[in-house]
């Protein structure tokens, strides 16, 4: 006589096997333990790569803010010719820049010592390159450069003045803006991309402006002090 099997049924389940199946399953999981932190080899591993690129960082992070500060400069005077330029021919009148000891005052003025202290551009109306008459507004002023930097003029100037034309006057009190060195403590030296570190502003008589940044071509018209 056939006895049926519950096991062997279709689609028929047991608990007496799956039963011990379920809790072998488990077993292994009670048995682990979880880690936490970090081993000492593991430590000195990830303090090694802090290490190296630190090294390898900072210096690089040190040369990108000084070209950053130096790029910055030399594009916002570079800048204030060609508005100052532009401004003269548009509004066929006198235009002027100038270094400025208050720049950022109502009242600034061309009596700044070097671009260092900061400029304004101003309707230079008579054109005695000073705010003294009415309706010789402020234009635009910039304020005095980080300390780590210095704009020397080839010849000490602190001014260049526009003509109603939007071309240069020449020397009206005395000479008048022509190049300039833009330096930090680096001078002029080989920086990234072959370039100088330093940067120098070139105004033609006429008022062109324009900023070199070639090693070679700063090199052959002199250097930072």
């Amino acid at each position: 006589m056939w006895k049926f099997d519950r096991l062997s049924a279709p689609g028929g389940r047991s608990s007496e096997i799956s039963g011990p199946r379920r809790a072998a399953a488990y077993i292994p999981r009670m048995n682990r333990q979880k880690q936490h932190g970090f081993t000492l080899y593991e430590l000195l591993i990830t303090l090694l790569v802090i290490g190296i690129v630190l090294t390898i960082g900072i210096p690089n992070l040190s040369d990108f803010t000084r070209n950053s500060r130096i790029t910055g400069t030399a594009n916002d005077l570079h800048s204030s010719f060609m508005v100052a330029r532009s401004e003269a021919a548009r509004a066929k009148t006198n235009i002027t820049i100038c270094a400025s000891a208050s720049p950022l005052s109502a009242a600034a003025d061309c009596d700044g010592a070097s671009f260092d202290e900061g400029w304004i551009i101003f309707v230079d109306l008579n054109g005695d390159i000073s705010r003294s008459g009415f309706g010789e507004n402020l234009l635009r002023a910039h304020g005095p450069v980080d300390d780590n930097l210095d704009i020397l003029p080839g010849n000490g100037a602190t001014y260049f003045s526009f003509a109603a034309n939007g071309l240069g006057r020449g020397d009206v009190a005395g000479p008048s803006f022509a190049t300039a060195m833009i330096c930090d403590e680096r001078g002029h030296q080989v920086a990234a991309g072959g370039n100088s570190a330093a940067r120098r502003l070139v105004v033609t008589p006429v008022g062109r402006s324009i900023v070199i940044r070639d090693f070679d071509l700063i090199n052959a018209a002199g250097g930072c002090p």
